[in-house]
C-alpha cells in the first residue's frame, strides 16, 4: 500500500470547506464545477443539498447563495460575475494552484509570455489561463511545442499543471532550452504529486499486480496509471471496490495499491481489504 495514497492537502482542505458550509449555511450551497474529481464524494454532497454549477451562465443567474470555488480553481471572470451578483464566495482553490495564478499575473506584467504545460481541457489549466491577459499558451507534448508561434527573442515563463508528469515536464523544458529562448522555468508540479508518482513507480516495479484507485476524470490518477503500467503490465485502474475484479489477484505473490489525490480513505481501505481476502 502506497503511503501517499489518497487525499492530498489541497483536496482534503476543499472537501472539508464544503462540509463546513453545509453545517452552518443558511443559504443554498453551490460548487462551481465538482469540488474534486471523485464521483462518490460529489454524490454524497449532492445528497446533502449541494448543487454543482457548470457554466458562467448559471453563476450569472444566481440571486442568492454561497458558491464554493473548487480545488482546481477558476479564472478571474468567475470571481467578477459572483461579486457583481453579490454572491458569497468561499475559495477552496488549492494553495499550490493559487500560486500559479499569481505567477501568471506577475510574469505577464514583467513582459514574459506564459507557457503552461498541461491539459488544455482540464479545469485547473482553464482556470490558470483565466488569470492571464489572453496571451498564455498551453502545450501537452513535443509536437505542440514545435507548433508554437513564438518570436525567437520572446521571453518566456514556463509553468506546469500541478498534476503533470514530472519526467515529461523536464523533457519539454529541455526542448525549450535547446531552442535558445530567454526562459524562466518554474516547476509548479505539486510536491505531493511528485512523491506519489515516484512511490507508485517503485511499488509497481516490485509487484505482480498493481491497482490504481481513482476517478476516471482525475488527471493525477490517470498519470499514476500510466506510470504504473510502464513498470507492471498487470496494472488495473478502478474507481471503487465495485470495479475490483478478484480474479486479477489470484495466484500472485505481491499486489501493489496506490490511489489518486481525490480518492477517499474509505474506498482505498475497502479495495485493500477485498484484495487481501481474495488472495487468502
Amino acid at each position: 500500500m502506497a503511503k501517499t495514497a489518497g487525499f492530498c492537502f489541497g483536496v482534503k482542505r476543499a472537501v472539508e470547506q464544503v462540509y463546513e458550509q453545509i453545517g452552518k449555511a443558511e443559504q443554498p450551497v453551490y460548487t462551481y464545477g465538482p469540488i474534486i474529481h471523485n464521483r462518490e464524494v460529489v454524490k454524497d454532497l449532492e445528497k446533502k443539498g449541494v448543487r454543482v454549477l457548470e457554466t458562467e451562465e448559471e453563476l450569472a443567474a444566481l440571486t442568492e447563495g454561497i458558491v464554493i470555488i473548487r480545488s482546481h480553481g477558476a479564472g478571474r471572470q468567475v470571481y467578477e460575475i459572483l461579486q457583481n451578483r453579490g454572491i458569497t464566495i468561499v475559495d477552496a482553490t488549492c494553495p499550490f494552484v493559487k500560486k500559479i495564478h499569481q505567477i501568471v499575473q506577475k510574469q505577464e506584467a514583467a513582459g514574459r509570455r506564459v507557457i503552461i504545460i498541461g491539459d488544455p481541457k482540464h479545469p485547473e489549466v482553464q482556470g490558470i489561463c483565466g488569470w492571464s491577459g489572453g496571451q498564455a499558451m498551453v502545450i501537452r507534448d513535443a509536437r505542440e511545442l514545435e507548433e508554437l508561434a513564438l518570436r525567437p527573442d520572446e521571453p518566456l515563463c514556463v509553468v506546469a499543471q500541478t498534476t503533470f508528469n514530472y519526467n515529461k515536464f523536464q523533457d519539454l523544458v529541455e526542448k525549450f532550452e535547446k531552442k535558445g529562448y530567454d526562459i524562466l522555468v518554474l516547476n509548479t508540479i505539486c510536491s505531493a504529486t511528485q512523491e506519489r508518482q515516484v512511490e507508485a513507480s517503485r511499488i509497481a516495479s516490485e509487484v505482480d499486480v498493481m491497482i490504481v484507485i481513482g476517478d476516471k476524470k482525475s488527471s493525477n490518477s490517470q498519470k499514476l496509471y500510466e506510470i504504473c503500467q510502464k513498470k507492471c503490465k498487470n496494472t488495473y485502474f478502478i474507481q471503487t471496490v465495485g470495479d475490483f475484479n478478484p480474479e486479477c489477484v489470484n495466484s500472485v505473490r505481491n499486489v501493489g495499491i496506490t490511489a489518486g489525490a481525490s480518492t477517499p480513505k474509505q474506498i482505498i481501505e475497502e479495495v485493500h481489504a477485498n484484495a487481501r481476502i481474495k488472495r487468502v
